[in-house]
């Protein structure tokens, strides 16, 4: 019998979100708001890639 362990959902985690909040509130700019967000799926797809 495998056990799996799943670390991710599908859908915005609270990191993306906490980061949206953070670049919001330092920028106040929609543009960095989105970059911010997307650098943290970018970082997971590393993190996938070199670690497994």
């Amino acid at each position: 019998m495998k056990t799996r362990v799943v670390y991710t959902n599908t859908g915005i985690g609270i990191g993306t979100i906490l980061a949206m909040i953070f670049s919001w509130t330092a920028n106040q700019s929609l543009l960095w708001l989105l970059i911010h967000g997307l650098f943290g799926w970018f970082y997971v797809i590393y993190y996938l890639i070199v670690h497994y």
